[in-house]
């Protein structure tokens, strides 16, 4: 046997596949990798699976041209076979229909997700290049992850949405300079695998090591005790759920009765705080913000609230907030309060303190301030100006022309007549599946790249296959992360499975720019030539840093030079002198009360930081039926749903299925044991999940991760029993609110029972019914 070590790179890290006469034997860890990712070794088993779609496939009842307002079979038909020569016809005539009968803007080309990692083959970039130059689409904005985010900080704090992570204290800064870290939503150590675009090696670890070892002491407010590491030794706050803004609202009010805040930095470098030391106060309300109210809404104590204000206006102090925290009902208001929090207690600017997000998210944040820019597959303007909020699919879907509030402006949802979906899953992303599902029965096609039959495949019309990161040559750039890491191809693709890129250019041919979207250039012609303006677009002393291409694909990685501070809209150069280093707002100063916010006059987000009550949480009526709170966090075992087929996610089943966590007081009062298939359940719908019974978890909430290929039993049947554990059968299709319209996943009341009958066969990795 001859054995080829080949390099890979992945969104969970950088590993070396093993290859014998073009078969994949095994996936290894790097050498210099000191926290290598288990999903990268699990890569093997989904390589070729059962599961793989081997080729074009299109609906039986799509094909056979049933009447729209007759077929409802999506999700539930079985599929023929087709070759690859009339699946594109059937593409780009079904474009060309839409576009002419329907305008540009029927096309939806949002096509949300990480798909996989590399430069060129980015599945986004390559749809919307192509979509573009047929003519446009209509694109969607923001992310699930953070669209509270996204949206409430270019107000707060200015930039671009994503700038903050170059403002905001790195770890080994972290380590020499901070004494206190709060961290509202924890601190996951398990969601530091990824990094998307790729990663070279994982390093949160050993620095959150090195904190520790260097005395900060870390303060975990989080329903979840092992949302911080252990070797961290963090003292748990357990938090009710959604009730982080009514914490900070305590605190800061225990930091303004007893004089404790930095006033200097607040008149100085932030403006409106008086307007919002009326509403702490209870002057606008009649409600003081006080540490007892705050008590009461959160559950933690009283004297823990006057504690965290006293340590954290004492001593050099971080306040972290993690995405979670905004994923729920009025999300914006604990990402503005965090940084509010940070400004009074007099840590903002000064080294190692202050505010950050999103720290151990992903292997990016706190790790580096950023990277050079690295190239990636051109874009091409999009002729149409119609977008809709990430989260607001299913609303587009089910109501055309109804207009909805974002940011200030008034949107009307499109009428979206053929969704083309390529490297994302909204059956895993989105919530409420099942009115997902009715929504999903509107458009006339939905067209599908994927290289397995997961979800959104099975409820596609066209699918047509693609290969995987393993299957195509590439290169990886990660956020902020300064490698570069060569990805050539390490097998054939299965089946005839071909690249986006190919797919596109087949399509573009038939459809009259061939020449456009390809620019006459080969798949590997393209990656050399972004590796090229890369290293070009370095300057010409920089440039010399990286190796020739040829150097680059032989050594595997590659290192770009660092980029050198300060960064745009400091903290450190706002406190230092507010009138020379303004911050990118209408003040320049940190907006505490935002005019802008409250010119739009939303009910539902006011023009400071304030608390609203849920309207799904543990204190709402609803919980009388529904007692438990839950909590649909990212998976240790695969990234969102990626390889959810893999070796390693599925050795985290039960009984084949996702695993819940329960405390052990509410597993006992139901009877239910650890290794027990229970039913999670509510009004939107209801899944079955394996029982893990633990104290990490507090009482009255219950932990089911997302990314379970989600499995209905009748599939199109609204609020038919998933098999799998899919949370998002159960969490509400809500918006947050009118400004952001994100996801509000997280505001969720379920209830769980022993399932006392024989649960059925999973069919998660169960192809349809394929006809040839």
């Amino acid at each position: 046997m001859v054995e080829r070590r080949m390099s890979v790179a992945t969104h969970w890290g950088s590993f070396v596949a093993v290859v014998d006469s073009g078969r994949l034997v095994r996936i290894e860890p790097r050498g210099d990798d000191p926290a290598p990712s288990p999903i990268g070794p699990g890569m093997v088993t989904a390589a070729d699976d059962n599961a793989r779609v081997l080729r074009p496939a299109v609906r039986k009842g799509w094909l056979n041209g049933l009447p729209r307002a007759h077929d409802t079979a999506r999700g539930a038909d079985s599929f023929v076979e087709v070759s690859w020569n009339d699946a594109l016809t059937l593409v780009s005539d079904e474009l060309s229909r839409v576009r002419s009968q329907h305008g540009d803007s029927a096309v939806f080309g949002g096509s949300y997700g990480w798909a996989s990692a590399g430069a060129f083959h980015n599945a986004q970039g390559q749809l919307h290049r192509f979509l573009a130059l047929g003519g446009g689409y209509t694109d969607s904005r923001n992310t699930y992850s953070t669209a509270a985010l996204e949206v409430i900080l270019p107000h707060v704090i200015g930039g671009h949405p994503w700038s903050y992570q170059s403002r905001m204290p790195m770890w080994d800064e972290i380590a020499e300079n901070c004494e206190v870290v709060v961290a509202f939503g924890g601190l996951a150590l398990k969601n530091s695998q990824i990094n998307p675009g790729g990663l070279a090696r994982h390093q949160t670890q050993d620095l959150q090591r090195r904190c520790r070892e260097a005395g900060v002491r870390f303060v975990n407010v989080s329903p979840i005790r092992s949302d911080v590491a252990g070797f961290l030794d963090a003292e748990w706050l357990p938090v009710v759920p959604n009730t982080d803004t009514a914490a900070m609202l305590g605190i800061a009010h225990t930091m303004l009765v007893n004089g404790w805040h930095d006033e200097d930095f607040l008149r100085r470098c932030c403006t409106g705080f008086d307007r919002f030391a009326s509403y702490l106060l209870g002057e606008l309300d009649g409600t003081p913000k006080d540490a007892a109210w705050a008590a009461e809404i959160t559950g933690i104590s009283r004297d823990a609230i006057i504690d965290l204000a006293r340590r954290l206006t004492t001593q050099r102090s971080l306040i972290m907030v993690n995405y979670a925290v905004q994923r729920a009902d009025h999300g914006e208001q604990p990402i503005w309060m965090s940084v509010v929090l940070a400004a009074m207690a007099g840590s903002m600017g000064r080294p190692g303190g202050g505010w950050g997000a999103g720290y151990a998210t992903m292997d990016a944040t706190g790790v580096a301030p950023g990277r050079p820019s690295v190239a990636t597959i051109p874009a091409v303007p999009n002729s149409v100006p119609d977008f809709i909020p990430v989260a607001r699919i299913a609303d587009t879907l089910l109501h055309p022309g109804k207009t909805i509030d974002y940011d200030g402006q008034r949107l009307t949802l499109p009428e979206l007549r053929l969704v083309y979906w390529c490297g994302g899953n909204p059956f895993h992303h989105h919530q409420d599946l099942h009115r997902l599902t009715r929504a999903w029965q509107r458009p006339d096609t939905v067209v599908v790249h994927e290289a397995w039959w997961n979800t959104t495949a099975k409820f596609a019309d066209i699918v047509l296959p693609v290969a995987t990161g393993l299957e195509r040559d590439d290169f990886a750039a990660g956020f902020s992360d300064p490698h570069l890491v060569s990805m050539p191809k390490v097998r054939e693709p299965e089946g005839e499975s071909r690249t986006d890129h190919q797919i596109f250019a087949a399509l573009a041919a038939r459809l009259g720019y061939e020449k456009e979207f390809t620019q006459s250039r080969s798949e590997i012609e393209w990656v050399r030539h972004l590796y090229e303006q890369t290293k070009a677009g370095l300057g010409d002393e920089a440039e010399a840093a990286l190796p020739s291409f040829e150097d680059f694909w032989r050594s595997s990685t590659t290192e770009l030079p660092a980029l050198a501070g300060p960064f745009p809209g400091s903290f450190e150069a706002l406190r230092s002198d507010p009138q020379r280093f303004p911050l990118p707002t209408p003040s320049g100063r940190i907006e505490i009360f935002s005019k802008e916010i409250d010119s739009f006059g939303y009910d539902d987000c006011a023009g400071h930081p304030t608390w609203f009550e849920p309207t799904e949480w543990l204190h709402a009526d609803l919980a009388d039926r529904f007692p438990l709170h839950l909590i649909s966090n990212q998976p240790a075992s695969r990234l969102h749903s990626q390889y959810d087929n893999g070796g390693h996610s599925l050795s985290s089943k039960i009984r084949g299925r996702e695993p819940v966590t329960l405390n052990a007081a509410d597993a006992a009062s139901r009877g239910i044991e650890n290794g027990m298939i229970v039913r999670v359940y509510n009004d939107r719908g209801s899944c079955l999940a394996g029982a893990v019974i633990s104290d990490d978890v507090m009482p009255g909430v219950v932990q089911l991760s997302t990314g379970a290929w989600w499995d209905p039993v009748q599939p199109g049947l609204s609020g038919t029993l998933d098999r799998h554990g899919n949370p998002n059968v159960l969490t509400a299709d809500r918006p947050c609110s009118r400004l952001s319209q994100g996801p509000s996943a997280l505001s969720a009341l379920v209830d769980v029972e022993l399932y006392g009958d024989p649960p059925p066969e999973v069919l998660a990795f169960t192809p349809p019914d394929l006809e040839h």
